[in-house]
């Protein structure tokens, strides 16, 4: 049984800016008032995880705050034989990567045994192409024991974030904290069973697309996703 199972939403106040359904002015400005409500997690030494690519500059000012090791939480969704865009479950990076199945689409679609290690060896494939691309040789944080802090530039429906968290409780953390700039109060309700604690900063209403509530949402790139890992490595950098 999970011990001590809370969640928490903090909600602050939202800087002025010009367009009424603006929160944050971009990833790095609310990567820098999320690391402001967690600073009590400081001094119990936790690990960032980030969601690349887009949550990847919001965890780097949180780990540059909390003094904490940045990696990445990669994920790949697992699609149905002829209709890819239908998960079926996803694979999440680890060691060794875990499998999350979606089992009502399972038994729905029925994929065969075959079909499944076939997809599950396929995707961990691409998602070492994609470690190496973005972190080299250097090994994963070994979550074991940690508290675990799991960051994104935003939720909508919080799919690929539940496949994370669920596939990190069997690496044995010493707690789960899901730290998002903003998502709908339906997402964290649901997201709130995955996670030790949920902390929040906005839940905007109505809840648009997560992009709509930045005043700059440009894409994330490959590259700067490899200058924020290496330089969160680097003391003095950022």
């Amino acid at each position: 049984m999970r011990r001590g199972r809370r969640w928490l939403a903090r909600f602050a106040p939202a800087p002025a800016l010009d367009h009424p359904d603006i929160v944050f002015s971009d990833r790095r400005q609310a990567g820098r008032r999320l690391a402001g409500a967690l600073t009590g997690l400081k001094a119990e030494s936790p690990i960032v995880l980030a969601l690349p690519r887009g949550g990847v500059p919001v965890a780097f000012e949180v780990a540059q705050a909390l003094a904490a090791p940045l990696d990445v939480a990669l994920v790949r969704k697992i699609g149905a034989p002829g209709h890819a865009e239908l998960g079926l479950g996803a694979v999440v990076d680890g060691t060794p990567p875990q499998v999350v199945l979606n089992d009502e689409i399972v038994r729905l679609v029925a994929p065969s045994p075959a079909y499944l290690e076939q997809e599950k060896a396929r995707q961990i494939a691409e998602i070492e192409r994609r470690r190496k691309l973005y972190l080299g040789d250097r090994a994963p944080v070994a979550p074991q024991g940690r508290v675990v802090i799991v960051v994104d530039d935003g939720i909508a429906t919080g799919g690929t974030v539940k496949a994370v968290l669920r596939a990190l409780a069997q690496a044995t953390p010493a707690r789960r904290v899901l730290a998002v700039p903003l998502a709908p109060a339906e997402s964290l309700a649901a997201l709130s069973a995955e996670a030790e604690e949920v902390v929040c900063l906005a839940s905007p209403e109505p809840f648009l697309a997560v992009g709509a509530h930045y005043d700059d949402f440009r894409q994330t790139s490959d590259e700067e996703v490899v200058e924020l890992l290496r330089a969160a490595t680097e003391p003095g950098r950022g």
